[in-house]
This record gives C-alpha cells, sequence and structure tokens, in this order.
C-alpha cells in the first residue's frame, strides 16, 4: 500500500458560528457536560469576534460568534443558522498537508500560517470541503497552550459534570442530489480516504422517502466521514429539509462516542436534551435480530436507544433531536461492542422517526 501522504492524528476540533456564543456554550456545557478551557475576544483583543472552547474527553468544540453585522461569520449565521464551519485535523505538518491537498485539486482557504504567543507555535491552513464547511489543518506539536495564540485559558462559571463521552466517531455532511459521488472522490483523490461501505435506497428507506450514503475513511481509521445526499421518494427527505434549511450542504450530525452509553443517555435526558423516539414494537424482537447483549432490553426501552450487530460485534446508538430550531444540525451518542458499521438495522426505524418530527413541522 502507498505510504499515507496526509497521516491524521484525529480531529483537533470542530468550529460552530453560532447566532449567541455565550449562550450556546451555557447550553453545552449545562446539557452535554463540556468544560470550557478557553476562551477568546474582546477582552483578549479579538474585537470582532468572541470565541468559547469546549472539552470534554478527546471532544473538542469551538462556538464563535460575530460582534459586527457584517461580518462573515454574521453572514454565515444569517444564511445557514447555527452550523459547524470548521472540521479541523490534527496534523504533525500542516504545511506538508496542505500543499499535498492542494496539489491534488484542493481549493485553498487558507496558507500555512504561523500563529505564537508566550506558551509556543501553532500552524494552520485550510482548504475547502462541502458547502461552506472547511477543513483546517492544525500542528501543535510546539505548542503548551490552553488552545490556540489569542485564546486565554477559562474555566466554567458553575460545576459542570461530563456524561461521558470520549471523542468523535465520526461527522455526517449532507450534499445536494447528485453530489455524493463528487465528494467521495474528492476524499479519496485529494485527502487519500478510502471507501468504507455504501448504503442505497435500498438500504435507507421508509414509506415515503430515501437517502443514499457513502462513508469514507482516513488510513489509520480515526477520521470517519459519511456523506449523503437525497433519493427519489413520495415526499421530502430529510436531507432534503437539511439542506432547505441550511441553504445548502453542510454537516448533519456529530456522533459522540461514549463508553456506557445507558449512563450517558440518562445524564442528557435528566438535563432536558430532546431525543427522536422510536416505538416500543422496535424491541419486540430485538434480541432475535441482534442476538445475546450484555444490556437488558428494558434499560434500552426505558431510554430509546437502538442497537445494531455486524460481522464484528454490536453497537448501541442513539439520536438527538435537531439542538437548534433550524431542523439542521443533531447528535448522535453512540457505544461500539466490537462493530465497526453504522448501525445498517436501525435505518428504517430511525429515519421513520425522523419523518414523524418532519410531519410535525409540516416539511413531510
Amino acid at each position: 500500500m502507498d505510504q499515507d501522504f496526509l497521516p491524521l492524528k484525529g480531529t483537533d476540533h470542530l468550529e460552530f458560528y453560532v447566532g449567541n456564543a455565550k449562550q450556546a456554550a451555557h447550553y453545552y456545557q449545562h446539557a452535554f457536560g463540556f468544560e470550557l478551557i478557553a476562551y477568546a475576544g474582546p477582552e483578549t483583543g479579538a474585537k470582532t469576534e468572541a470565541s468559547y472552547v469546549l472539552q470534554q474527553g478527546k471532544v473538542r468544540f469551538v462556538l464563535t460568534t460575530s460582534l459586527v453585522p457584517d461580518s462573515a461569520i454574521s453572514q454565515h449565521v444569517q444564511h445557514h443558522g447555527d452550523g459547524v464551519k470548521v472540521l479541523a485535523l490534527w496534523v504533525d505538518d500542516a504545511s506538508s498537508s496542505y500543499h499535498q491537498t492542494v496539489s491534488k485539486g484542493a481549493i485553498s482557504v487558507m496558507e500555512p500560517k504561523v500563529i505564537e504567543d508566550k506558551f509556543g507555535q501553532v500552524v494552520i491552513s485550510a482548504i475547502q470541503t462541502y458547502g461552506e464547511t472547511i477543513h483546517k489543518f492544525v500542528e501543535r506539536k510546539a505548542y503548551h497552550g490552553p488552545f490556540l495564540p489569542g485564546f486565554e485559558a477559562k474555566s466554567s462559571s458553575f460545576s459542570t459534570e461530563p456524561v461521558g463521552l470520549k471523542h468523535i466517531d465520526h461527522c455526517v455532511g449532507n450534499v445536494n442530489l447528485g453530489d455524493m459521488n463528487k465528494w467521495v472522490k474528492f476524499y479519496e483523490e485529494v485527502m487519500g480516504f478510502s471507501l468504507l461501505v455504501t448504503f442505497d435506497d435500498q438500504d435507507i428507506s421508509t414509506e415515503y422517502s430515501a437517502l443514499m450514503s457513502k462513508v469514507v475513511a482516513n488510513g489509520n481509521g480515526y477520521i470517519k466521514f459519511p456523506i449523503n445526499e437525497p433519493a427519489e421518494g413520495r415526499k421530502k427527505s430529510q436531507i432534503e429539509e437539511y439542506i432547505e434549511y441550511y441553504q445548502g450542504a453542510g454537516v448533519q450530525h456529530v456522533a459522540l462516542a461514549t463508553d456506557d452509553i445507558l449512563l450517558t443517555v440518562s445524564q442528557l435526558r435528566q438535563r432536558g436534551v430532546e431525543f427522536l423516539m422510536v416505538p416500543d414494537v422496535y424491541y419486540d424482537d430485538l434480541i432475535a435480530r441482534v442476538g445475546t447483549i450484555d444490556e437488558t432490553i428494558d434499560s434500552l426501552k426505558k431510554l430509546n436507544i437502538l442497537v445494531d450487530r455486524d460481522e464484528e460485534g454490536y453497537l448501541l446508538q442513539i439520536f438527538t433531536k435537531p439542538v437548534q430550531d433550524r431542523p439542521t444540525v443533531f447528535y448522535e451518542i453512540i457505544q461500539r461492542k466490537g462493530a465497526k458499521s453504522f448501525g445498517k438495522g436501525n435505518f428504517k426505524a430511525l429515519f421513520e422517526a425522523i419523518e414523524r418530527e418532519q410531519a410535525l413541522r409540516g416539511n413531510l
């Protein structure tokens, strides 16, 4: 096999552009148990924007808001609502990552740039991906500060309790009809990813709607990006609803891994996080479908957690409702017990649950 020309160490952070970062940060601290670790804003010399850096396990979110009406951040929020702007990848060499990908056809967003402060220096570069989303390459081996130069350490002003989130399992992108293969090709040719699995409209369909999905992953498997596009159906698919409200392609959901999904979901529910509901009949034939599992059916049913099995083991998963008023970004909580797949056996139940929510919004 060819040497990996774009070695990735993992996800460095996700940056969300939001309408009110202070309030969004409070929500993620209270509801999801993130800890505030760093801040940039007028007090640190940033005059036109404010950013809050939140962390739990290896999951790091940056929530950024504009302080002026005519900035790129303001325009992004006006157009898309709150959403993911940056999928930042942790690399050993941000310069090489940039030049390798641009030479293979990536559109440049930021040439390699060194930023520094008293804690050392970071090299950052960036390329374009689907919609207005970008990939930043972050090289931080010579840096020992709380996040990046320009940020100051800051801690939560109230006691936060983590819910057991460990790392980002995968990030899912929704693209326009006909664009999925173009972006799969981008990840394969520009970033050296490989195609992990394909789901067609036979795998992912309900009475009303369907979608197609392909999953690409980097060499070490640390980074996995499923990419969805709509497929022909009788009514509007969840992907079409997303694209309509997000005004284009973007990150649909982020899957967060836990080692104890029963504990994590119990905590999230207690703090007001809302989840999609599947009917109780889903559990009637669960053991016949997935075989023996460690958890009791009653405990899964109580929390509405879904189960699926592949050749390597099984997984448990659940999906939140959108976490902002536009029906766009949501989260998946996932616990893998050997399984490497994405819950194909749950697609029908899950998408019927999404359609029930769409119907309530008048968007099916």
